[in-house]
């Protein structure tokens, strides 16, 4: 259903639906957490200002960027394995139930700080284009996987925790 002129969408009853695109529609609220079965959802480039993917504990794919998002709950989907939230108005994200993802793009938000040192498996990080962001935490080893790091255009980050990051 994606490039619509759809503002609402109810897909409360498919619990059995897998895979969702409703990109390009002009969609302000979009609630999924009785698709229980959904590993892929894409809702980027609509007006969202609510998400809920409480319960999408399957979900390994979610590209909601290029929205009006405040805040984001990803901490019960913690099969997810990609992560696009760019171009939103988030403050705050927490991925540190999200240990499988492997990459994360977050730019263009609010946030003040973004901790991935528990993504052990992260391998791209790209979380350019913040204006509030000061700390960005790697540190713990953890992050022995990640390939791309991209934190540029963020003037007030003046401190990147690095230690014991093992860099291939």
């Amino acid at each position: 259903c994606r490039t619509n002129q759809l503002t609402t969408l109810d897909v409360s009853n498919n619990t059995a639906l897998t895979y969702l695109d409703c990109n390009y529609n002009q969609l302000t609220t979009l609630d999924v957490s009785t698709n229980t079965a959904l590993t892929y959802l894409e809702c980027s480039s609509n007006q969202l200002t609510t998400l809920g993917v409480s319960g999408t504990t399957a979900l390994t794919t979610l590209w909601c960027y290029n929205n009006q998002l405040t805040t984001l709950d990803v901490s019960t989907n913690t099969a997810l394995t990609k992560l696009w939230c760019s171009e939103n108005q988030l403050t705050t994200l927490d991925v540190s139930s999200n240990t499988a993802l492997d990459e994360l793009i977050c730019r263009y938000n609010q946030l003040i700080t973004l901790d991935v040192s528990s993504n052990i498996t992260l391998d791209t990080l790209i979380c350019g284009h913040q204006q509030q962001l000061t700390t960005l935490d790697l540190r713990n080893g953890n992050n022995t996987n990640l390939q791309i790091a991209s934190a540029n255009n963020c003037p007030n980050l003046y401190c990147i925790n690095v230690d014991d990051v093992a860099w291939a």
